[in-house]
């Protein structure tokens, strides 16, 4: 490497030159400390001059971000002392709660013994008697089977009918119920005389029970005939507002 020209003696500062130097620099770090950083970053503006290069306001918001921000350090110190203490075992504190109750018990059952009046004499009391109440009974009523007009019965041998009619003016209605006895029929109720009529069929059916109401003046009645290969016996029972009953 090459060495610096080293400077002559007459182009180094004296010594009056290098102390007006540093009292220069000193004086300027002083004015740029009190105009500028004071009001910068303490908020603080002795001369006015930060004020108005907007310094001071800048230094006021660094502070109040400053004293917020110990402030929640602090609160989250006392947020972990909090924590760090351990609470009661609930077990514990519920032994010695129940530890004070019973200890407090025999007090308690004294205290409501001697505020309890004494029982009164009573002076030749009556033997009590109880007399039993009587028991109400029932009113039975025997169930009264229905009272039936006319009751016919016909035993059907296998693919035989049978019919029976009633006599009926328009409107009349008489109540009925057959049965096949535990067998079933295949029936037809039908109506003629003014005219002619088909109220119901089935097949296979082994009772019915209701109300035939004539549509018009005439016979109005049953037919029945046994579909089975055995033996059927039907029987029929009505009642009501017919003059006449039409037997086979």
């Amino acid at each position: 490497m090459y060495n610096a020209p080293q400077p002559k003696i007459e182009d180094l500062p004296t010594s009056a030159q290098l102390r007006r130097s540093t009292i220069i620099a000193a004086m300027s770090a002083v004015a740029i400390g009190t105009m500028v950083y004071l009001p910068a970053e303490y908020g603080s503006d002795p001369t006015g001059v930060g004020s108005i290069l907007g310094l001071t306001q800048m230094g006021e918001i660094k502070q109040q971000l400053y004293a917020e921000a110990e402030a929640d350090e602090l609160a989250a110190s006392q947020t972990t002392t909090a924590l760090a203490t351990p609470e009661p075992d609930p077990a514990s504190r519920q032994d010695a709660i129940e530890g004070q109750l019973t200890a407090m018990a025999p007090a308690v059952e004294v205290d409501q013994l001697a505020a309890a009046p004494p029982p009164e004499p009573v002076a030749n009391a009556p033997e009590q008697v109880i007399i039993p109440t009587p028991q109400t009974v029932p009113d039975v009523t025997e169930t009264v089977a229905p009272v039936w007009r006319d009751e016919v019965s016909y035993t059907l041998a296998p693919t035989e009918g049978v019919e029976v009619k009633l006599v009926m003016e328009a409107g009349a209605v008489a109540e009925f119920y057959w049965t096949a006895n535990g067998a079933v029929v295949a029936y037809d109720t039908h109506g003629d005389g003014d005219s002619s009529i088909s109220y119901e069929k089935g097949r296979g059916v082994a009772d019915q029970t209701g109300t035939l109401t004539a549509a018009f003046n005439g016979n109005h009645g049953w037919f029945w005939r046994n579909r089975t290969e055995a033996p059927v016996t039907i029987t029929l029972f009505v009642r009501g507002d017919y003059s006449e009953m039409k037997l086979p």
